[in-house]
């Protein structure tokens, strides 16, 4: 690491982002623990109708708070911020463990969502503001890294630790660890302090959050109110002294660029995974045990191209090829995918798993990454923050946009009709793909910083 005078000690950094990579992971694994424990918790306490908002109360607390974070972060500094963000999510997490009834464990995750939507949108920003852009590649490789083994830990530590010791343990394992992780960060952590007398946007935050509350939620009522308010706030942001999302910032390339291309990877790579695995359980005839193994590889395939692209980039300053290699093969693999049916052979369909794996894998940081290069230390937390709920935004239109072709193209409950219906699917993928890869194509060639 280049170290600046005044800069914090390596070994002091590195000890912080242990304890910061262990908070984010634990946020990451709640968003996929659930799944496995909620007809347990159901049995318990009931509410058999409202169970679902177990898993989408956290995952909507989180995109909402998370551009607050991002704000506070830039106004007052993200050591702090960050612990706020651990000590909500651990607080939540105790609230969830303890709770008597549905309702209120549906509360609890609300508390553990706002925590968990700090911890991503913070600990990205500080990686941003700890490290120049080549060296930053390692770490960013390791959040990514987070991600995939979050997804791939999270439904076999839930069915684990249900089975062993109830439901209840899932959340109470956060606790003794996130405290740990808490004392580290508050311990190592080094950051500049920063205070600030600009104006909090309170009338930016509160219509964002209704904006993305009513496009998450996708019905076309709340979908419709949620474009209107996105609307009004666009205009707020435009007069606003200290905006939430500094409108300013799509002046750069780079920036809209970047963000554009995590939009279209969020709409394929993420919106995806839900029919990539009916297609497995349908067309396929694998029960869910057996699909969740052949989604291993392409599990594995993510974490692996993460990695590798991390190191690549910290060697070399080069990032565009990563995006542009990243929307080519998942282009390839959408369009190998459209021909699958009920006769392609399992090892196939695997193989192109693994392609789709290895492209989603190229661009999961590397964006995060290159939208945060030549702007300054102060807008690093709104970067993260717009960066993030772009291609949050892009999920849900790709799961709704998904989710209505599926349904309009299905018509009976034989393999062949599953598999015609899923066909749809990946062809729905590909103008996605074009525009991320347009979009990556005209990034700027410019090699990633070695010193802030």
């Amino acid at each position: 690491m280049s170290t600046a005078p005044g800069a914090p000690p390596r070994v002091h950094n590195t000890l912080a982002l242990v304890g910061l990579f262990a908070a984010v992971f634990l946020g990451m694994l709640d968003a996929q623990v659930v799944a496995t424990a909620l007809p347990r918790m159901v049995g318990e306490l009931g509410g058999a109708t409202s169970f679902a908002w177990v898993t989408t109360a956290y995952l909507l607390a989180g995109s909402v708070s998370a551009p607050v974070y991002g704000k506070l972060g830039d106004l007052f500094g993200r050591k702090r911020v960050v612990l706020a963000a651990i000590a909500l999510f651990v607080l939540g997490s105790l609230a969830c463990a303890l709770a008597p009834t549905m309702p209120l464990l549906i509360a609890a995750r609300v508390l553990q969502g706002v925590g968990s939507g700090g911890l991503f949108v913070t600990v990205a920003a500080i990686i941003g503001e700890l490290f120049p852009g080549r060296e930053g590649a390692r770490y960013f490789a390791w959040f990514s890294l987070c991600f995939a083994g979050s997804s791939l830990a999270g439904p076999v530590v839930g069915g684990v630790l249900t089975d062993l010791a109830g439901w209840r343990s899932i959340f109470l394992v956060n606790v003794p660890i996130g405290l740990i992780a808490l004392v580290i960060v508050a311990r190592s952590l080094q950051l500049e302090r920063r205070r600030t007398t600009a104006p909090f946007d309170f009338a930016g935050i509160v219509v964002l959050s209704g904006a993305i509350v009513g496009l998450t939620l996708a019905t076309p009522l709340s979908a419709s109110i949620g474009a209107v308010l996105l609307v009004v706030f666009l205009a707020i942001e435009r007069r606003a002294a200290a905006p939430v999302i500094p409108l300013r910032l799509f002046r750069a390339r780079m920036f809209s660029l970047s963000v554009l291309a995590s939009a279209a990877a969020g709409f394929v790579f993420l919106g995806s995974v839900n029919y990539l695995a009916l297609f497995l359980q349908t067309a396929g005839g694998a029960g869910p045990s057996e699909a969740g193994l052949l989604l291993l590889p392409m599990t594995l395939a993510v974490a692996a191209s993460s990695m590798v692209a991390g190191r690549i980039i910290a060697k070399t300053g080069a990032y565009r090829w990563a995006p542009i290699l990243s929307m080519t093969l998942g282009l390839a693999a959408a369009l190998a995918m459209s021909t699958m049916d009920e006769t392609t052979p399992l090892p196939l369909v695997v193989a192109y798993l693994v392609v789709f794996g290895i492209a989603a894998g190229l661009n999961i940081q590397v964006l995060s990454m290159a939208a945060q290069q030549n702007v300054a230390r102060t807008d690093l937390g709104a970067v993260s923050a717009t960066v993030g709920f772009l291609r949050s935004l892009g999920t849900t239109a790709g799961l709704t946009v998904f989710g209505a072709v599926f349904t309009s193209a299905f018509g009976t409950d034989s393999p062949s009709g599953y598999a015609s219906a899923l066909n749809g699917v990946f062809w729905v993928m590909v103008p996605a793909l074009v525009i991320g890869l347009v979009a990556s194509l005209f990034l700027p060639r410019v090699a990633l910083r070695r010193h802030h």
